[in-house]
């Protein structure tokens, strides 16, 4: 069929989805006559592009796709595809590759994407003859013609509106079903939202159920708080009397700390310089033992300068030597005596020192003690752990005392200190008593509700006291 054996790019396009007036053909005769080359003239119009494998087919009439080509050309490319006016073209049918039958046919433009653009009127490929004679026909007959015409126009319109009626039909029947659909689709989402909310009803009950049974337990527990805070509140009476007593008693203790502390200083003063002068008999020995050492050696020489000369005189001589000798072995023996007995003293100076500084850290201890605890329990404490020494009860005695001071002067010293039980800060004796107590107060918070006093350290005992007043 075709000149080439390329096929031309088709598809199953009907022709109700094609754009047969993008192409417009020219020219074409009612036949061509067989054995004869054809030529078909077209115009590119405007609305269509011209592209490299559009072609020119020729369909027998009554095609469908344009997969039923009889023959085809390649359509050629104008000069200037992208110019906006319509362009004129025309290719040439070979005589060989013509229908040689007598049906109609028409020529048909096809882009590259296989959809037509353009389709011609029929033709026919035969001999002209006599029988091609123009019919005429009566006045009778044309409006016989023309009422049959009408009459076919009128059901056409009549076809069209049904059509029209029918198609807004179906549209309406789709809204009603998109309706119904979303109704459905309510009616689901309703189910689901339902069995939810069973479900939260159910657990809104079964948590009703158990806080009711924690109100139950929490009132019990606020009985009991009751109870304990009554047994506080009569604790708290007893106990801001035992806190004075106690405090006074502090002050008293670090008095005594102080003058042990000093005590210690002298003593470790005192081993301090028995020490230097330990070193110094020692350096005294280390000499002797040298001189002694020189000694020998100079004894030995004498020897042998005796061994050499008998004389009287050597003689004599190795007599005042070996007495010098004696000498020095004697005071030898003595600084030895000596350094002995000062090892001796400084031993007993030790152990006295390691007593004092053991007394010193108990003390220290128990003050510690009696600092860490509550104000409310530190009477006992302090009273059972420490007891009051007595003046005077030092090994050494009190160097900072002056000699003759009793038991008056003690008081007064011990009154002269107050020290907060709280934070350790430490008040000269002239300080007022209320001065004193509103220092101590300002470590404590007091329940404006029942006047019970806690430690700002413990706040969260305070917030759960306050806490069981608004639960009354």
């Amino acid at each position: 069929m075709d000149e080439t054996s390329d096929e031309p790019p088709t598809s199953a396009v009907l022709l109700d989805n094609c754009h047969f007036s993008q192409v417009v053909f020219n020219n074409v005769e009612k036949f061509y006559v067989p054995g004869g080359d054809v030529t078909c003239y077209y115009t590119l119009t405007q609305n269509i592009v011209p592209r490299g494998k559009d072609w020119v087919g020729i369909f027998r009439v009554g095609w469908k796709t344009t997969r039923e080509y009889y023959t085809f050309m390649w359509a050629p490319l104008p000069g200037d595809i992208h110019s906006d006016a319509a362009v004129q073209q025309q290719i040439q049918f070979k005589a060989y590759y013509l229908p040689k039958d007598d049906e109609y046919y028409q020529f048909c433009y096809v882009d590259q994407d296989g959809v037509v653009r353009g389709a011609s009127v029929p033709f026919q490929f035969r001999a002209e003859t006599e029988d091609d004679i123009l019919v005429v026909t009566t006045q009778g007959e044309v409006e016989e013609i023309e009422l049959q015409n009408k009459n076919l126009h009128k059901e056409n319109e009549e076809l069209k509106a049904s059509c029209a009626s029918l198609q807004k039909q179906n549209i309406d029947l789709q809204e009603e079903l998109k309706k119904t659909q979303e109704l459905q689709n309510s009616l689901e989402s309703l189910r689901s939202n339902t069995e939810k909310l069973e479900l939260e009803l159910n657990s809104l009950k079964k948590e009703n159920k158990h806080l009711k049974e924690l109100d139950a337990c929490r009132e019990a527990e606020l009985h009991r708080l009751k109870e304990q805070i009554q047994n506080v509140t009569s604790d708290k009476e007893r106990l801001e009397t035992r806190l004075k007593t106690a405090l006074d008693h502090m002050d008293q203790l670090q008095s005594q700390v102080l003058n042990y502390e000093k005590e210690v200083e002298h003593l470790s003063h005192m081993d301090h310089d028995k020490t230097e002068q330990l070193e110094s008999l020692k350096e005294e020995n280390r000499q002797l033992r040298m001189t002694r050492t020189q000694q020998k050696e100079q004894n030995k020489e004498l020897e042998h300068c005796m061994e050499n000369f008998q004389t009287p005189t050597l003689s004599h001589c190795l007599q005042n030597e070996q007495q010098q000798n004696v000498n020095l072995m004697k005071e030898l023996e003595e600084q030895k005596h000596l350094f002995q007995i000062l090892q001796a003293k400084k031993n007993e100076a030790d152990e006295e020192n390691q007593k004092l500084r053991e007394e010193n850290d108990g003390l220290l201890r128990h003050l510690s003690q009696a600092s860490e605890v509550s104000p409310f329990s530190v009477v006992s404490q302090a009273q059972a752990s420490v007891p009051a020494p007595e003046v005077g009860g030092l090994l050494f005695g009190n160097p900072y005392c002056a000699a003759g001071a009793n038991l008056g002067a003690g008081a007064a010293d011990v009154a002269s200190i107050r020290k907060c039980p709280m934070c350790d800060e430490v008040f000269p004796g002239d300080i007022e008593t209320s001065q004193y107590e509103a220092h101590v107060q300002s470590h404590l918070l007091e329940c404006p509700l029942c006047s019970e006093t806690f430690e700002k350290s413990n706040k969260q005992v305070f917030d759960d006291h306050i806490f069981c007043h608004g639960l009354e």
